[in-house]
């Protein structure tokens, strides 16, 4: 489980209640049901609207892509695109139908499928390429939701806010009562703001990270694959894969390379 997102979230919720307190603010002060059913509801409905209800039907499945997805190892996906260059060199490409089994990514897997069948290297590259296309498409729509649930969320906020004060406003009997009325009203806009940067946008931000990190893990399936079934040498598709590394990722691998000749030569 990736507790970014999660610990994020926990940590600007507690740094806003905390420092409400601090300013002698009581946590009952925050409490307003009918605030949070009209931002919170408005702001599922209007979201509601701009999508299909199967869309819609997707959210809890992007809070478990959000908790649970593991980016994909870099490192890892490059030495076994290697090693499947090193037994394609030596046995053949059809011999790495019998690697299909091992391969977790379906991405790759479908690759490799392709390189046995014997395709036209052109169209393993549109092949794939379509499939990275549909992948970014659908978690396009993921953001889009949350982005746009964030978009809503504060002009939900004002509205409600809104509605309060001609409540408060129509009823100037009370001035005594005018205070916790106005104060209350204004609860609303707070539920709305707080909600939209806590919460709507730094998920939307989250899955938009987490597609950008897939997407070059696709991209070096397909730069692997077109090299591998070109027959290019194994160390030469290392080199041409590294490049999709940060620095640090790179130094690490010359550095444990540089420590694996020195214990060979002793």
């Amino acid at each position: 489980m990736d507790l970014a997102t999660l610990l994020g979230i926990t940590i600007g919720v507690a740094s806003l209640l905390i420092g409400f307190i601090t300013e002698g603010g009581h946590l009952d002060m925050l409490l307003a049901p009918s605030a949070m059913l009209i931002v919170f509801g408005g702001t599922l409905g209007a979201t509601m609207a701009g999508f299909a209800l199967n869309e819609i039907a997707l959210i809890p499945k992007l809070f478990k892509v959000i908790l649970f997805s593991k980016p994909t190892d870099e490192r890892a996906l490059i030495d076994q695109i290697v090693e499947l260059a090193e037994k394609a060199r030596r046995e053949g490409l059809l011999y790495l139908e019998n690697q299909l089994k091992d391969i977790e990514s379906p991405f790759l897997r479908k690759g490799i499928q392709l390189v046995v069948d014997g395709t036209d290297p052109e169209i393993i590259k549109n092949i794939m390429e379509t499939e990275m296309y549909a992948m970014q498409e659908r978690h396009k729509l993921g953001q889009e939701i949350f982005a746009q649930a964030g978009g809503y969320a504060p002009t939900m906020g004002i509205i409600g806010t809104v509605m309060g004060l001609i409540h408060v406003l129509s009823n100037l009997s009370s001035p005594e009562a005018l205070g916790p009325a106005i104060a209350l009203a204004f609860t609303a806009t707070l539920y709305g703001v707080c909600s939209a940067n806590v919460f709507y946008f730094p998920i939307a931000s989250r899955l938009k990270n987490l597609s950008a990190k897939e997407e070059i893990a696709y991209q070096m399936m397909i730069e692997g694959l077109l090299a591998l079934q070109a027959g290019n040498n194994p160390i030469l598709i290392r080199e041409r894969l590294t490049a999709y590394l940060k620095p640090k990722q790179r130094r690490e691998i010359e550095e444990a390379e540089k420590a694996g000749e020195a214990y060979e030569t002793t």
